[in-house]
């Protein structure tokens, strides 16, 4: 089963020219890596030549890597200043949070006639696997293991604008906050109810629009967690 690592790396495809293809792509996952993981922070200043000469490829392709990270706002690029990790505030996390529940809600319900009995029974094994990393909790491997869960549900939607607007939502979250369940204790045990919730309306027939709303009251409730849990700590 293709893991979670692949799944984000595939997320968002490249716009490169067919030439470029792949060295673009690999300097676009490599600089979007070490996002990914905190080597390059916010404010981080990315050097193109370093980036180049590390990877043992061309500027031009780092340059096509940047432009693409920058379209999708991971990166931002000032005259005299350069390219920068973008600096991240809590109203560009709220922001995505917002927009993902809206169409991630709505690819989840166009999936709906289109995920058989396997893939329903691989997300409840995703979320059998979350229930069981409770009691050793780990926020970025549960991190991983939501998006595959999700993805299982929402990557066989039929609408390609949409989707495309779901794997940007995820993308900008991966890099905006590593894993929301490290900051709102217990919201990962609710979080796992709520697949449960889920997966009983999809594996029961329900109606597209009941499936949609269940599925964005569940993205909104952990955004709605971690205001509440940011409000009481900063008193």
């Amino acid at each position: 089963m293709e893991g979670p690592v692949r799944q984000l790396a595939e997320l968002t495809r490249t716009r490169a020219t067919p030439g470029a293809l792949s060295k673009s792509q690999l300097a676009y996952q490599w600089i979007k890596a070490r996002i990914a993981e905190g080597t390059y922070v916010s404010g981080y200043r990315l050097v193109l030549g370093s980036i180049a000469r590390e990877l043992d490829i061309s500027v031009v392709p780092v340059r096509e890597a940047i432009r693409l990270l920058e379209s999708e706002g991971l990166i931002t690029f000032e005259r005299n200043v350069g390219a920068q990790v973008a600096l991240i505030d809590e109203s560009e996390y709220i922001f995505t949070m917002q927009t993902l529940s809206i169409v991630e809600g709505a690819a989840t319900a166009l999936s709906a006639p289109h995920l058989n009995a396997l893939d329903l029974t691989r997300a409840r094994e995703v979320n059998e696997r979350m229930k069981a990393t409770l009691s050793d909790f780990h926020p970025h491997r549960f991190t991983e293991l939501n998006l595959e869960f999700h993805a299982v549900l929402f990557e066989p939607c039929p609408n390609p604008h949409i989707l495309e607007l779901v794997h940007r939502g995820w993308s900008r979250l991966q890099v905006l906050r590593d894993s929301s369940f490290s900051f709102v204790p217990g919201r990962a045990a609710e979080s796992v109810r709520e697949h449960d919730e889920i997966l009983e309306k999809l594996e029961s027939g329900a109606p597209a629009l009941d499936i949609e709303l269940t599925a964005r009251a569940h993205r909104t409730r952990t955004l709605d967690a971690m205001i509440a849990y940011q409000a009481s700590h900063h008193h």
